[in-house]
């Protein structure tokens, strides 16, 4: 499964620390975690962001007037856990997972600049039928982004287009698929595992409305030992998170 990209950072519990917000994914490259495959999700593109909109503004000399944001009536929220959706995970037979001690779950992060509001919740579940010695988990990370000063959309399709062009580590593929009825434009890369095995999925979805941009990330991991548990394709997984998605950018709307 994928590893940690240029630029990324580590992903949260279960893998690592809690990812910071963030508005663009940056394509993974090696390396990997629990069971020699790690689930790194990567951040970055605003530098990239700052520069094209730069250059366009010098060709156009649009430095006469700055263009407005089209926030599309999302709004910043202090805690993305508490206001995003994630009863479709629920429904498929999930349940947040009993934290340790010195941990929380699930956790959020989030902060306001005038140039970019960033927010950002991760989740862990266990199935249902898991006992407490199974090593079985799914992990749901989310970010949220308001830019302010620079329009994401000559970068967003970018972003996400170039999986296509990379390999996961193990000689895993990137399947990336455009997704319609959500934002004004969104893409899902789905991780195609080289050796067949059905011990879970790995599948990102990028959505952009306007100038917010959002991600949603679903990372299971089904031990061999488990009893009692089967793994959700990444078919079932992509459509759990296109359904939380649409209601979380609902309620991130009011």
């Amino acid at each position: 499964m994928p590893g940690a990209a240029p630029g990324a950072v580590p992903p949260p519990a279960g893998f690592g620390a809690v990812t910071p917000p963030s508005g663009f994914p940056a394509p993974p490259g090696g390396g990997g975690g629990g069971k020699g495959k790690g689930w790194l999700w990567g951040v970055g593109g605003a530098v990239l962001a700052s520069a094209v909109w730069a250059g366009t503004l010098f060709a156009t000399g649009g430095f006469d007037g700055e263009e407005k944001a089209d926030l599309a009536g999302y709004r910043y929220k202090e805690d993305l856990c508490a206001s995003s959706d994630f009863s479709a995970f629920e429904g498929a037979g999930f349940r947040e997972d009993t934290p340790d001690e010195d941990e929380k779950n699930p956790e959020h992060d989030g902060s306001e600049h005038a140039a970019l509001d960033g927010m950002s919740c991760e989740i862990e579940y266990k199935p249902t039928g898991a006992s407490s010695d199974d090593y079985s988990s799914v992990s749901v990370y989310t970010s949220a982004s308001l830019h302010k000063k620079t329009d994401p959309a000559p970068e967003f399709e970018a972003q996400y287009k170039a999986y296509e062009s990379l390999d996961a580590s193990g000689g895993d593929k990137y399947v990336l698929k455009d997704v319609s009825g959500v934002g004004d434009e969104a893409y899902l890369v789905t991780v195609k595992e080289k050796d067949g095995e059905d011990d879970g999925a790995y599948v990102i979805l990028g959505v952009r409305d306007g100038w917010f941009t959002y991600q949603i990330t679903w990372s299971e991991y089904v031990s061999s030992s488990s009893t009692g548990v089967t793994a959700v394709s990444p078919d079932k997984a992509g459509e759990l998170l296109q359904t939380s998605a649409k209601a979380t950018l609902a309620k991130l709307q009011k």
